[in-house]
């Protein structure tokens, strides 16, 4: 008669006797390093010929990009147009007409901006919490009331990343017991604040791979583990102005972004090829800056070509609306709303880049010398 065998426990990183310890090559790392840091340094090359004003709307369209993106990693999607106004409220950034107030947004704005626009604080649990607490305000996650504000209690088990239909789910991972909690967030707090040992990229790719693998909370460990990311990438930059998504980059390569973190959740300490991934997808993230910030780099090269040329101030105003991407054609009456004039063209007085294009009562449209149709 055979009986049956014990089922195999998984063993995840953090069962691991080493556990904390982590390793890696750091000569294996050293070329991917070096190439993120000359990438960063030609980027804030470009950004410092950006005046002030330019450089906030490169701020607000990677930060709207970074928080649309850090939520749709999970599945949500938010409204465009109330990030943008929520972001552009909160930097004083003048788009316009700006969308109604959402909390749900705001809650994710509000955590993004505190991670890079104070990163130089400490991160501490009473922090976590308020970042946690702005990502679900109503206390629940969906139509389940969760735990907000505070570490996860388990009550409903063990924390799973599970996947697949019910009945056939499929775990990914499983994290720390809630009673390991308290003290396994000291451990990583303690380390995140002390000056990093070595160079504070690989810091930073540690720490995305630390929260994320504590799991502290009931729902939102991945975006506040990618802001924690963000955190201390503004920290090794020194600066608080984002000119790039890392987030963005993730979403374009999300399979790849959950298979490293499972198989490294399931390996070793030896978190070199974590960190390898993490450069390379940093540096696609910095590299692909150009194409994100295209109409900010446009735009100032618009006004040093046009910087002689005479304009008003309300000219100067729709042109800058149509230079951040208004989407939709130019006609009179959107010429007015934006400028706040009458409807009719005495307020649109043509300049040496700037023409009328077409009558036809109301609907005379406007377009550029540069040959962008609007």
């Amino acid at each position: 008669m055979f009986q049956d065998k014990p089922p195999r426990r998984r063993t995840y990183v953090w069962q691991r006797p080493d556990w904390q310890q982590w390793r890696f090559d750091a000569t294996a790392l050293a070329v991917p390093l070096a190439q993120v840091h000359r990438a960063q340094g030609h980027l804030a090359g470009r950004m410092a010929e950006l005046g002030l004003a330019q450089r906030d709307h490169a701020t607000l369209q990677v930060l709207t990009q970074e928080v649309i993106t850090t939520s749709a990693i999970e599945g949500e999607a938010l409204n465009l147009s109330a990030v943008r106004s929520s972001i552009a409220r909160r930097l004083g950034v003048d788009i316009g007409a700006l969308a109604p107030a959402d909390r749900n947004v705001d809650g994710v704005v509000d955590m993004v901006l505190d991670a890079t626009q104070h990163h130089a604080q400490p991160l501490t649990a009473e922090r976590l919490f308020g970042w946690h607490a702005a990502l679900f305000p109503t206390g629940y996650s969906g139509r389940v009331r969760i735990q907000v504000g505070a570490w996860r209690n388990d009550a409903a088990g063990p924390m799973q990343v599970v996947s697949g239909p019910v009945g056939r789910e499929k775990v990914h991972f499983e994290a720390p017991p809630a009673t390991t909690l308290a003290a396994e967030m000291a451990a990583f707090l303690q380390w995140f604040n002390a000056a990093p040992a070595g160079d504070a990229l690989i810091h930073a790719g540690l720490a995305h791979l630390w929260l994320v693998t504590l799991h502290p909370f009931d729902d939102g460990n991945g975006r506040i583990g990618r802001a924690v990311g963000d955190m201390a990438l503004a920290r090794a930059e020194g600066a608080a102005q984002r000119f790039y998504s890392l987030s963005a980059q993730i979403q374009r390569e999300r399979k790849q972004y959950y298979d490293q973190l499972e198989a490294t959740q399931r390996g070793t300490l030896d978190v070199t090829p974590w960190l390898s991934w993490f450069l390379a997808c940093l540096l696609r993230a910095v590299q692909g800056a150009d194409g994100l910030l295209a109409g900010v780099l446009d735009k100032a090269q618009f006004w040093q070509r046009w910087a002689g040329t005479p304009m008003n101030a309300r000219q100067t105003l729709v042109l800058n609306h149509v230079l951040y991407g208004m989407e939709c054609k130019l006609i009179n009456a959107k010429w007015a709303a934006v400028g706040k004039c009458p409807a009719d063209m005495r307020c649109a007085t043509s300049t040496t880049c700037w023409h009328v294009r077409c009558w036809s009562g109301w609907r005379a449209e406007h377009w550029l010398v540069s040959g962008q149709v609007v």
